[in-house]
């Protein structure tokens, strides 16, 4: 199991998934959006599953940026690379909110759901995933993405551990947290095997491979203490759980401000 494998999904959901965009106005419900945005959602959706790199990349602008550092070459070498890996992702875009901005331009929060599998010689690999994320959009095309949350989950096996994830979404600079992560099922004479994994959240992070090193656990789970970043950032939080029937990789975004 490599860590692409797991972490590009961040970026895949991200492509498709406050800012400061002048006055802030109240956003308002997805029943209430122009049928042009609504257009615009579905036909990144339809060409986001049939896998069309042309279409989807079609909707964002030479110029996009991301909070992370993504820019529109670096998505489309993504997004090219993922679904040769993953051949059967399928996705869904629900708009949560949408705000005008001026003649054809859109603030919108959206909810994308990803799922697939991966098949390989010696495993076959299950990818579940979420996002919330804030994009603006000008004149039909996506500019800038901010993601607001995000769960990733790979599963492999024939009875991958069930976990129970305790990590907060929000830490402030410097603040001391606790990332535990319990395995439900009781051990029963089984070992377990697992390590915690905190990455960056940007373009370089994302391409860079990190070796990790796996603990045995004998308390049934993994149960860390961290502390965040002296200045703002965002981290990618991960507990890898292996057991002989299994193994479970569990990501999700944590925020760090001031």
């Amino acid at each position: 199991m490599g860590r692409y494998n797991q972490l590009s999904v961040s970026v895949l959901v991200m492509a498709l998934g406050l800012t400061p965009w002048g006055a802030v106005v109240e956003a308002a419900s997805a029943e209430t959006a122009p049928a042009d945005l609504v257009q615009t959602l579905g036909r990144i959706e339809t060409a986001a599953n049939a896998h069309d790199l042309e279409a989807v990349m079609g909707y964002y602008s030479e110029a996009f940026t991301s909070d992370t550092g993504f820019d529109h070459a670096q998505l489309r070498q993504t997004l090219d690379t993922l679904w040769q890996q993953y051949s059967t992702l399928t996705y869904e875009i629900e708009l949560l909110s949408w705000e005008a901005l001026g003649t054809g331009g859109y603030t919108i929060e959206t909810l994308t759901r990803v799922n697939g599998v991966q098949v390989r010689p010696e495993r076959r690999l299950s990818l579940s995933a979420e996002i919330t994320s804030r994009q603006r959009l000008e004149n039909g095309q996506i500019a800038f993405q901010e993601v607001l949350s995000e769960t990733n989950r790979l599963v492999s096996g024939m009875a991958p551990p069930t976990l129970q994830v305790q990590l907060p979404t929000t830490l402030t600079t410097g603040q001391t947290f606790t990332f535990d992560t319990v395995v439900v099922e009781p051990l029963e004479g089984r070992s377990l095997m697992g390590v915690a994994v905190d990455e960056g959240v940007t373009a370089i992070d994302f391409f860079k491979p990190r070796p990790v090193v796996f603990d045995v656990l004998s308390a049934g789970g993994l149960y860390k203490l961290g502390t965040a970043a002296d200045a703002p950032d965002q981290r990618w939080i991960s507990a890898v759980i292996i057991r002989e029937d299994g193994l479970v990789v569990e990501t999700r975004r944590v925020q760090v401000t001031e």
